[in-house]
């Protein structure tokens, strides 16, 4: 997909919208949706009618984000979770929540990410396993939980959505980006494993891997997309700072 991204947002903008009404009351799990990318897809899929499940270690800014969107009308609603994603224990509770309450997870949207500046040469062990644990570990819990919670209800048009990185496709200059770089790359070998398994499981739930540049437009564009149709990946170059 080429072009500015201005006439990018505005295409996949477009296309999106006419497709979205199938996933109109229905759930989606964002995680890192207390700012950034991940607000920006929480606040569009709320705008096209869906329970949207924003979680987050600290919920203050996705319980403003909720309160602005029921104030705007927007016909979804914003469910705000606490939830520390290096905790396998958080996570299985947060589903376990969602399980009770809203029945389950049609929609998980893998966007929380963690970046340290800890080079391969002198980096610290505990910052190289904070970005494993939240970057693979984290987001594979998540796929996992979301795809048993489609399978036990028999959803078969489900969808996981894997947020990348520009560094999960080449390899920076700078070292302070280089363990982050390398939980990148996992990022883009587990959706495409995630594509694999589901083909071998004879189901039409889809895996997605997706860039940084107009994402919330491009979750909505994969979303409205036909059940049989499989976008394995979506890149919108460049420009991308780690910090």
């Amino acid at each position: 997909m080429s072009g500015s991204r201005s006439e990018v947002g505005a295409r996949l903008g477009a296309t999106a919208r006419a497709g979205m009404e199938r996933w109109r009351d229905r759930l989606a799990l964002v995680t890192g949706a207390s700012g950034g990318i991940g607000a920006a897809v929480a606040r569009a899929l709320v705008q096209q009618g869906l329970k949207v499940v924003g979680c987050a270690r600290t919920v203050s800014n996705i319980e403003e984000l909720a309160a602005e969107c029921k104030s705007a009308g927007y016909p979804g609603t914003l469910i705000p979770h606490r939830c520390d994603l290096s905790s396998e224990e958080d996570i299985l509770s947060m589903f376990s929540a969602v399980r009770s309450q809203h029945s389950g997870v049609d929609i998980c949207i893998n966007n929380a990410g963690l970046a340290r500046p800890d080079t391969l040469l002198s980096g610290s062990t505990s910052g190289w396993k904070d970005m494993f644990n939240v970057n693979v570990l984290g987001l594979s819990i998540c796929a996992r939980e979301a795809y048993q919670s489609m399978k036990e209800r028999k959803v078969d048009d489900g969808h996981i959505i894997n947020i990348n990185s520009m560094y999960g496709h080449q390899v920076s200059p700078h070292s302070v980006i280089h363990f982050y770089s390398a939980t990148k790359y996992a990022v883009t070998a587990l959706t495409e494993g995630l594509r694999q398994e589901l083909r071998e499981a004879q189901t039409h739930i889809r895996a997605t891997c997706l860039k940084p540049e107009d994402v919330a437009e491009a979750v909505l564009y994969v979303l409205s997309t036909p059940p049989h149709v499989q976008i394995g990946d979506i890149q919108m170059r460049p420009t991308e700072q780690v910090i």
